[in-house]
């Protein structure tokens, strides 16, 4: 039987794996957000040539997206699995140890924990509880997520068949509530809650768990950042600016 050194130990390894998963989450989020939203980019791109591989690099991110952040809710032994992260949290008495664990990183003695570390790292481990909750069986966003895992198993992970094919693009589309099969998929602003709330999950396991302050908000802004510049220079070659473009003979001047 692990003992709870042990216990902690493989408790920041699986924290650890789920902050590269959410680092990717974030990457491809704030990537593929000016490609579904800027109005400019989109009329930029128009219905040129270009918008063909615009629509594929945008339907790709979008996928990875959501593969990302579904691992993160896996029930393989092999993967980061939040079921068992709630588990040990809830548990009082790992939890206790948790926090001579983290007090002893400090240099205190363990008889001498200060409560506000008790009660900072409470406080804490009860947010994170409850939003894994949220999204557990019994959850009010349970549904959600089971919509996300079928997405995954049906059509992003494996493809199955017979069925109608879905494409990823179709994820953040307008008028799906019209289609029978688009209700089955998460809206939009479902993926988007389940986004942020992944991220703080995270960010409040690597102050409980491994004693880290990680900002994922700045790290989201960075890659916002990234992305503008990326972005500002795609055109079709419809556009002024694209190297093919070539004025419309309406346009140019008589001879």
């Amino acid at each position: 039987m692990e003992d709870s050194q042990q216990k902690i130990e493989r408790l920041k390894s699986i924290v650890d794996t789920a902050r590269q998963e959410v680092d990717l989450a974030v990457m491809f989020h704030e990537t593929w957000r000016p490609a579904a939203y800027d109005t400019d980019l989109h009329s930029r791109i128009g219905t040129s040539y270009a918008s063909h591989a615009f629509q594929i690099i945008r339907m790709s991110l979008r996928r990875e997206l959501i593969l990302a952040l579904t691992r993160l809710w896996d029930k393989d032994d092999r993967a980061v699995r939040m079921s068992v992260i709630a588990h040990h949290l809830g548990d009082k008495a790992f939890f206790e140890a948790l926090v001579q664990y983290r007090a002893r990183r400090l240099g205190l003695r363990s008889m001498f924990v200060p409560d506000r570390m008790r009660e900072e790292l409470t406080s804490r481990r009860n947010q994170v509880l409850k939003l894994i909750r949220k999204y557990s069986q019994g959850g009010t966003a349970f549904e959600v997520l089971e919509k996300l895992k079928r997405l995954r198993h049906e059509h992003l992970a494996h493809r199955q068949l017979p069925g109608v094919p879905v494409s990823v693009a179709e994820l953040d589309a307008s008028g799906r509530e019209k289609d029978d099969e688009m209700r089955a998929w998460p809206t939009d602003d479902q993926i988007e809650a389940f986004y942020q709330d992944n991220l703080e999950i995270l960010r409040l396991l690597l102050s409980v768990v491994n004693g880290m302050a990680y900002d994922l908000s700045e790290s989201a802004n960075v890659y916002k950042h990234y992305a503008k510049f990326f972005w500002a220079s795609a055109r079709g070659e419809r556009t002024e600016g694209h190297p093919d473009y070539r004025p419309p003979l309406s346009t140019l001047p008589h001879s």
